[in-house]
């Protein structure tokens, strides 16, 4: 029960390391907010949840707008009045060397990744300051430290989280908030199942640099999310946590 009392919102709850993460912080003693795009994935969430028990909240939306943002903490005030841990887990991928990828691809990549996490920090700190402190755990990727073949923009996006990360928790630790991000490697979600069921990526290709020369389960990333949200955390801000499989070392 490591975050018994607290209030934990997670983007992208819908599916994937988001939804481990949810039930993780379910689990472990939180009031849960659930913010995904997919109504579908919400509803899949908040029938999970029900299962942990009550007091939980799902809601659908989009990390890219800042309308979405503006009524998920509506709400979040109306039935909490406090946010103690942020896990800023939304985005997307796109396959496309340089040379392919339209404006139009840029700049929704970098809205869902990097936007999305930037109106995440700033609607979180106003209530994270009220409450004399909070977690904030960003989610960048291995993809953020080393280069992987046609991912661009999706490095771009995630080595933007890194130094966004950094500078945040220079800026707030006076104000007891931690301010950290995770640098996953490949990780077993819906996404990229689908990637390697339709041939877009190919296992093979993305594990020869993994030494562990598997998947990480999301659950294992969802436990990683859950310490640097905890307690045994608590001297630990402005890190990039690397849980990738021996990736970024090989």
């Amino acid at each position: 029960m490591r975050l018994k009392g607290k209030v934990a919102m997670v983007t992208g709850g819908g599916t994937g390391i988001g939804q481990a993460t949810a039930m993780r912080f379910a689990r472990e003693g939180a009031a849960v907010v659930v913010m995904d795009i997919s109504e579908e994935g919400v509803r899949e969430t908040e029938q999970m949840l029900r299962e942990e028990g009550e007091g939980h909240l799902c809601v659908q939306g989009d990390v890219s707008r800042d309308a979405d943002w503006t009524r998920v903490f509506h709400l979040l005030s109306e039935c909490y009045g406090r946010l103690d841990v942020l896990f800023n887990n939304a985005g997307t991928n796109l396959v496309k060397a340089v040379t392919e990828t339209t404006e139009e691809e840029w700049d929704r990549i970098l809205d869902l990744n990097l936007k999305g996490t930037f109106l995440g920090v700033k609607h979180a700190l106003p209530v994270m300051i009220r409450g004399h402190g909070g977690a904030i755990i960003n989610h960048s990727s291995a993809l953020g430290l080393v280069s992987f073949p046609k991912t661009p923009v999706y490095a771009a996006s995630k080595g933007g989280i890194i130094a966004l990360t950094r500078q945040l928790a220079a800026d707030y630790a006076r104000e007891n908030i931690r301010v950290n991000c995770l640098c996953t490697g490949p990780t077993l979600t819906p996404r990229l199942r689908r990637y390697v069921e339709t041939g877009l990526m190919a296992s093979e290709a993305i594990l020869k640099d993994v030494p562990m020369g598997r998947f990480a389960r999301p659950e294992e990333i969802a436990a990683a999310v859950l310490f640097l949200a905890s307690e045994e955390a608590s001297f630990i801000t402005g890190t990039a946590l690397v849980i990738d499989g021996g990736l970024t070392a090989h």
